[in-house]
């Protein structure tokens, strides 16, 4: 896979804090993986419709997570929100919801690009998974090299191995590794609605016209960019997104996929 970027050369729009993203040199995967089991209970056990509140309560008073104590309680709520926000005010976590409920199959890939958005520190991974061919066995030193590059010494190296067991778990959740002691490159196989979340937060991150098809979002699906325009004009006929494609005009509105979202693209 070429070399690819989350964010343009300019770097973030002013629009990704607001959308949700997250940035900074530390992240949640210093102690947790991405925790998709623990975010499909969360789905599980919480309305589609529910606030903020509701989400605290199911975890802290309702318990659904089955942790033993209130204080494991708190930290896993803590943790799930560093990842995912769990509060449609915060429009990635709105958008993943939605999409959630009704594409069973991407549930995995909507979390890792949902998390890639808001942990740093999974973000730094990427480059040591994504680059690799499907098949080819990934190498703790490449992942190690990738998350020194982005950290510098800020991070010792009982922690940077902690990162790296807990990435190399999350990419394995999202589909993209498999393997327990070994683990191999798998190739994903995204759905419209996968392509559409990444159209956005590439959107988002700040890339414009055709060039959200070449970002590290779409990439993040293995999918080159004739693929991703293939599969965005199918998330247009399900009604998940507007786009115009004709010579060299690439309009694309994401209203649909979130009424509440102004990230157009052209």
């Amino acid at each position: 896979m070429s070399q690819f970027s989350f964010f343009p050369a300019s770097g973030p729009s002013p629009s990704a804090e607001k959308a949700g993203f997250r940035g900074g040199l530390v992240g949640t995967h210093t102690s947790r993986t991405m925790m998709l089991a623990e975010l499909s209970a969360i789905f599980a056990a919480v309305p589609a419709s529910a606030g903020r509140k509701q989400y605290v309560e199911a975890v802290v008073e309702a318990n659904c997570l089955s942790k033993p104590t209130t204080s494991t309680r708190r930290l896993t709520l803590q943790r799930l929100t560093e990842l995912y926000a769990l509060d449609p005010e915060v429009p990635i976590f709105r958008i993943l919801r939605r999409l959630w409920d009704g594409d069973a199959e991407s549930r995995p890939v909507l979390a890792l690009l949902a998390a890639l958005a808001r942990d740093p520190l999974l973000m730094a991974s990427a480059p040591a998974i994504l680059s690799l061919a499907p098949g080819t066995e990934m190498f703790r030193q490449a992942m190690r090299d990738a998350l020194r590059s982005a950290v510098g010494d800020r991070l010792n190296d009982a922690t940077l191995d902690k990162v790296i067991r807990n990435a190399a778990s999350s990419w394995t959740q999202s589909g993209h590794l498999a393997g327990r002691t070994f683990k191999t490159r798998q190739k994903v196989h995204p759905s419209a609605t996968a392509i559409a979340f990444a159209l956005y937060l590439g959107v988002e991150a700040g890339f414009q016209g055709k060039e959200v098809l070449t970002s590290g979002w779409v990439k993040t699906l293995d999918s080159r960019p004739s693929e991703a325009l293939d599969a965005a004009l199918n998330a247009k006929r399900i009604g998940l997104l507007d786009l115009r494609v004709s010579g060299d005009v690439f309009d694309l509105n994401l209203q649909r996929l979130d009424p509440k979202a102004k990230g157009v693209a052209r």
